[in-house]
């Protein structure tokens, strides 16, 4: 799912149904994969930063406040045209807040944006061809604020051809060099905290992209084969998760450890029920600190 610009694409199954206000939508499944190829050059390029730090270890430790720049992108003034009500704008940070905890990250909102603009509302997502529409690249433009180290978050509706049912999609850190502008989370806004897509507001999207704009791939990234998601302490896993399958083992494979591991289908990076969904790895929180530190932070020589 990521492409030129490293996109992370989250779209869950088809054969899933939301219900918006007194529509029922079909939450997609995403057309693009991540591939090797991408996935190798970004690793490359990530462990010849990392072996060439002094300190290395400090990065296993952070303790970073990241400034929100929200966009609320709207059709009107109802919350049903995507006009968030700021309560739950901040009700959003908040679990975002609690969902990393432990990480070494704090989210703290910096500025509210209201932009009522029908075509960014409708047509804001990624292309046919796997790259952002007009409509991100003019939206970016006008509204991105702040540098690597700050998150700018778009919340929109995604109600375009090809975009109903896609519930959000992030750019990696390794991007950011070439690609600026495009930095940050774009996700569908009924999805917050109480948010009006029954089954899908719990706020686990925004928390599921903001994962990979710190570095996070799927916990399923690579299925049973080695290195998966690079990262050690979560479990190989085949397929992504759909509902909360508790034991579920898609991989008869040893990890790390010595020991064959259920699925991690409570780890946030997975595609598993949002009410299912509750926990970073150790593991996890390391590899955010280190592409941060290598990628987003401002205070670091690079």
């Amino acid at each position: 799912m990521i492409i030129k610009a490293l996109v992370a694409i989250v779209c869950l199954t088809s054969l899933f149904r939301g219900s918006l206000g007194n529509n029922n939508i079909d939450i997609m499944e995403c057309g693009t994969i991540l591939s090797n190829d991408q996935i190798t050059a970004a690793e490359k390029d990530f462990q010849t930063k990392l072996a060439s730090r002094k300190g290395v270890n400090s990065f296993a430790a952070i303790n970073k406040t990241i400034n929100i720049y929200w966009n609320v992108i709207s059709q009107g003034s109802s919350e049903n045209d995507g006009n968030l009500p700021q309560a739950k704008v901040n009700g959003a940070i908040a679990t975002l807040n609690d969902d990393f905890a432990g990480s070494g990250f704090t989210f703290v909102l910096a500025n509210t944006t209201r932009t009522t603009n029908r075509d960014w509302f409708t047509n804001v997502g990624i292309n046919q061809y796997d790259q952002p529409t007009q409509q991100e690249i003019d939206m970016k433009r006008a509204l991105r604020r702040g540098g690597a180290a700050d998150l700018n978050v778009y919340s929109t509706g995604f109600t375009g051809n090809n975009l109903q049912g896609l519930l959000g999609y992030a750019y990696f850190p390794e991007s950011y060099s070439r690609y600026p502008t495009n930095d940050g989370v774009v996700f569908l806004f009924s999805t917050v905290p109480g948010g009006l897509l029954q089954g899908y507001n719990y706020g686990k999207t925004l928390t599921h992209e903001v994962g990979h704009w710190l570095g996070l791939y799927h916990t399923f990234q690579g299925g049973c084969s080695t290195p998966g998601d690079h990262v050690a302490d979560t479990a190989q896993e085949a397929s992504p998760a759909r509902g909360c399958p508790v034991g579920r083992n898609s991989c008869a494979v040893q990890e790390a450890d010595g020991i064959d591991h259920p699925d991690p289908i409570r780890n946030h990076m997975d595609y598993s029920a949002h009410d299912c969904r509750n926990q970073f790895t150790s593991g996890q929180f390391t590899r955010m600190a280190e592409q941060f530190n290598i990628y987003r932070d401002d205070d670091i020589q690079r």
